[in-house]
């Protein structure tokens, strides 16, 4: 007699739902995961009334600080060649100190800036109009400007009001006119 030897078959993984099982895992984190990548200015602009008519005022040429943003992010302040770092927030935080309320930041943008540049530039100004309203609030009410309740933010912000005026660059609109 001749004993034959069992083979011995080795057990196999059954993959008939791993497709779906992947695919639903897929799904998954398309739904749950946040693809947000906006990059953009968190500005409110004022509403557009039609009763109100624009106020021409005359302000004195010391009360504006011009910032010049030109194609290739350069940059000049008051005509004098500057960088978009730490050194312009300081020299905006030394104007609107000096200026007091009555300061305009004229912010002249050429059409070609890239918009990066631009994006920096409006950064460092929302930087230096920040340090100065923390440092006032800590100094009159110990506090940082954000745990300022309602009344006390509208105090700081009328000492260091937001007071910037956008332009287009005159010269680049003057080229492309015929």
């Amino acid at each position: 007699m001749i004993k034959r030897r069992k083979r011995h078959s080795l057990p196999r993984l059954n993959t008939t739902s791993t497709a779906d099982i992947s695919f639903m895992l897929l799904i998954f984190f398309l739904v749950t995961t946040s693809m947000d990548s906006d990059k953009g200015l968190g500005r409110q602009l004022p509403p557009l009334s039609p009763d109100e008519q624009e106020v021409v005022q005359d302000v004195d040429r010391r009360q504006i600080m011009t910032l010049h943003l030109m194609e290739g992010g350069r940059l000049t302040v008051d005509e004098k060649a500057a960088a978009i770092d730490g050194t312009l927030r300081k020299e905006l935080r030394h104007f609107i100190i000096a200026q007091g309320s009555r300061h305009i930041i004229e912010l002249q943008v050429d059409r070609n800036a890239d918009y990066d540049s631009y994006f920096r530039l409006q950064n460092q100004i929302v930087r230096a109009y920040t340090e100065l309203r923390n440092a006032a609030a800590q100094k009159k009410y110990g506090t940082p400007y954000g745990s300022c309740d309602e009344e006390q933010r509208r105090t700081i912000a009328e000492a260091y009001p937001q007071r910037i005026k956008e332009i287009s660059n005159a010269a680049t609109t003057a080229k492309n006119i015929p």
